[in-house]
């Protein structure tokens, strides 16, 4: 069964690899048909997940477990906001009004509330091990910070606006760049060992 597995995720592989390189013939429509099943398991999987999520809740709600008024919340707004996108659409202002006011200032706020955590740690990473990088990444974020917020018109002090933006367009983006790099050579390394057999993910 494990061969049986591993020899149709290794053709099927092959395939869709081969028909992004040749763009003609029947290799390119098999892959066409290939990633449209793909896009449909992967539709199911997301099915999947949404009922397990709700069935956590359910039964914490049902047990009456610590914190099962937020599964409460959860559940209601699952509900209510797949049943308005659902009924109006989603360019209807209804929906609209739900994604520009409700969750993107959620969004707004964990993003805030990340950045208040990333601090506190970086304090507490200069208290056990004091060197150059904890430095360098407080200095980095309390500068970033200040200049951002107008508070006490800190942002209007020379020279911190081009520092910020220097460390923000350049720095920042510079060492997102290599992290994406080294995720997506990760990507390829790990299809590659898909591909030959080397990893087996799909046989649990």
């Amino acid at each position: 069964m494990r061969a049986t597995s591993t020899a149709i995720a290794v053709v099927t592989g092959a395939l869709i690899l081969l028909g992004y390189v040749i763009t003609t013939g029947p290799l390119y429509d098999l892959r066409v048909i290939l990633v449209q099943w793909a896009v449909i398991l992967a539709a199911f999987a997301l099915l999947v997940g949404v009922f397990n999520l709700l069935g956590v809740h359910w039964s914490k709600i049902k047990n009456r477990q610590p914190g099962s008024f937020y599964s409460l919340v959860l559940i209601i707004s699952l509900f209510a906001t797949a049943g308005l996108v659902g009924f109006f659409g989603p360019t209807h202002p209804v929906s609209q009004w739900i994604f520009n006011y409700i969750q993107v200032p959620i969004e707004s706020s964990l993003l805030a509330l990340l950045a208040v955590v990333l601090i506190f740690a970086g304090v507490r990473l200069t208290r056990r091990r004091l060197n150059s990088l904890s430095v360098i990444f407080i200095v980095s974020a309390l500068l970033v910070m200040i200049s951002s917020v107008p508070i006490f018109g800190a942002g209007e002090i020379p020279g911190l606006g081009p520092l910020r933006d220097f460390i923000v367009n350049i720095l920042a983006v510079a060492g997102a760049r290599g992290i994406l790099l080294g995720v997506a050579l990760g990507i390829i390394a790990t299809g590659l060992r898909i591909l030959m057999g080397s990893d087996r993910p799909y046989t649990g």
